[in-house]
């Protein structure tokens, strides 16, 4: 069976929003390289918080990005997004890949045009996180309004799942959700990690190091009382709602340094003694970020990191979430850490590398775009050659 040429088709990517360079951003950029001359739409967008990759591309936004500090506030906006992401008009595109962690797949497509979705991971506060993410609301109107809402926007999330033709997850965790929630099969496709542009350092300094958004699913108050206790140097970057409520846990050997750029961020990983990685990710690319630096990564034992952390090869496993747990795992650490080898550890993180996620991702889409024409009997001549969208 022949493909369809990549490049003779009309492409729009559809991410949730633009308003920083995170985990989801960093995929979009690759399918940015994969499709240059794609169109994309976001809920909103921040441009000067976007990547030069992105900013290359046609970004079309929703009415969201008018309403008051939507690019700072937009999470306030949840209850309006899947509105918002239906009324953009795609029927012009042959190929629509959604990249999705929130209502992206959410978006209406013609019944000829190929709909790919790579999850993320199925809205986790209305699914795999909810009653941590109804825990941590503060306001106690906020969390009796909280599950009406949620209980319609799962029901509007499995709607909107049945409009994709074909699912991909960033890994099994997330594949095993789509499973759960939607009853759907999906192919797993590790998400692309720059691992040539990490390098391993020498000397390593005195610090362990926590890296992400400071949400309350990541679970960084585990690290901030775990090393509250033990005293060891722990620096912390991210920014987040949790951000003044963890620094005020903190004692004075945890420091607080905020978003680094991607240089700073670097430097950090590859120094560090260990980076502590506390809560359960639907994949988790700063672990292999750090296998890339040689470093040594200390996880909870579920999500993502159970298929990138190899015990005593590349890190250790705490098997709770829980203090105690964690604690032990540091305090074994400690024993054991001049065991680890950083070349060895670094080889691990070769097979996401992210030219292996381009080679894998074009043979799908290509694969699933000619089904889909043979399933929609659509002539190759109907295929519409790829120009910008107005």
């Amino acid at each position: 069976m022949s493909t369809v040429p990549l490049k003779d088709l009309r492409v729009a990517l559809v991410h949730h929003w633009l308003v920083g360079t995170r985990g989801g951003e960093k995929v979009l950029e690759a399918f940015c390289r994969i499709f240059p001359g794609a169109d994309i739409y976001a809920l909103v967008c921040e441009p000067t918080a976007i990547s030069e990759t992105i900013k290359q591309h046609c970004v079309t936004t929703s009415w969201i990005q008018k309403l008051p500090r939507a690019s700072q506030y937009y999470s306030h906006y949840l209850p309006l997004f899947p509105f918002a992401i239906e009324q953009f008009d795609l029927s012009g595109y042959d190929l629509v890949v959604s990249s999705d962690a929130v209502v992206s797949k959410g978006v209406i497509t013609r019944p000829e045009t190929c709909h790919i979705c790579y999850c993320h991971t199925p809205m986790r506060y209305a699914w795999s996180a909810y009653h941590t993410y109804l825990r941590s609301i503060e306001s106690s109107w906020k969390r009796k309004l909280v599950p009406f809402f949620m209980n319609y926007l799962r029901t509007w999330d499995l709607a909107s799942a049945s409009r994709v033709d074909y699912f991909v997850a960033n890994s099994q965790t997330v594949a095993n959700r789509i499973a759960k929630y939607y009853r759907r099969e999906a192919c797993v496709i590790f998400p692309p990690v720059a691992v040539s542009s990490f390098s391993v350092a020498q000397p390593i300094d005195d610090y362990f190091l926590a890296v992400g958004q400071l949400v309350p699913y990541k679970r960084f108050d585990l690290a901030i009382e775990v090393f509250n206790q033990l005293k060891y140097p722990l620096l912390v970057v991210g920014e987040g709602p949790e951000f003044s409520k963890l620094k005020r846990a903190a004692g004075d050997n945890i420091k607080f340094v905020g978003r680094l750029s991607d240089v700073e961020l670097k430097h950090s990983l590859s120094r560090c003694r260990a980076l502590v990685f506390p809560g359960e990710e639907d994949f988790g690319m700063v672990v292999v970020e750090a296998h890339a630096c040689g470093r040594p990564v200390i996880a909870l034992a579920q999500g993502g990191a159970l298929e990138t952390v190899v015990p005593e090869v590349n890190g250790l496993l705490f098997a709770e979430e829980t203090a105690q747990s964690l604690a032990d795992a540091v305090q074994r650490f400690v024993c054991i850490e001049s065991e680890f080898q950083p070349q060895l550890i670094r080889s691990t993180a070769a097979p996401f590398d992210d030219s292996r996620f381009s080679a894998e991702v074009t043979a799908f889409i290509s694969d699933k775009a000619e089904e889909h024409r043979h399933r929609f009997k659509i002539e190759p001549r109907q295929w519409k050659p790829a120009t910008r969208h107005p």
